[in-house]
């Protein structure tokens, strides 16, 4: 464990030193063999997506060739975010280790109170979300989704 956080840890400097992201890395594990470790992007990107362990996420789907990470392990400088979280649900990803807390992040100006509380239903006035009436075109693309990948 200790080598795979290392690498996030070395990654993220040589991000910050580049001016590529933020104090944020992640490693990404299969098998004992490193798939992806890496900073977060976001400055480079100019992508408030580009969060390190989004990064390693997309980069381990492109080099094994699957959105299945499920027999991976995931290894951050800090606890994830609640994007990072649903992005690793969906990739499969059932185990993660972190070093430093989203109360360290939080005081050093990084944090995501404000989307953990509108999550929890605590806080519903950082985004409107507004529910359009049904619309049929909308509703289609689920059906063209299925013909087109039934086999």
């Amino acid at each position: 464990m200790e080598k795979y956080i290392k690498m996030a840890v070395d990654a993220t400097i040589e991000g910050m030193n580049n001016k590529i992201g933020g104090p944020f890395g992640a490693t990404i594990v299969r098998d004992g063999e490193v798939i992806a470790a890496v900073s977060n992007t976001m400055m480079r990107d100019t992508d408030p997506s580009a969060h390190a362990e989004l990064v390693a996420v997309r980069e381990a789907c492109k080099k094994l060739g699957t959105f299945d990470l499920s027999d991976c392990v995931m290894y951050a400088t800090c606890e994830p975010c609640p994007m990072c979280v649903a992005v690793m649900i969906w990739a499969g990803i059932k185990e993660v280790y972190y070093v430093n807390t989203k109360e360290d992040a939080e005081k050093h100006g990084f944090s995501d109170m404000h989307l953990r509380k509108y999550l929890k239903g605590e806080d519903d006035s950082v985004i409107k979300m507004v529910k359009v009436e049904q619309r049929d075109d909308c509703d289609n693309l689920f059906e063209h989704f299925h013909k087109l990948n039934e086999k």
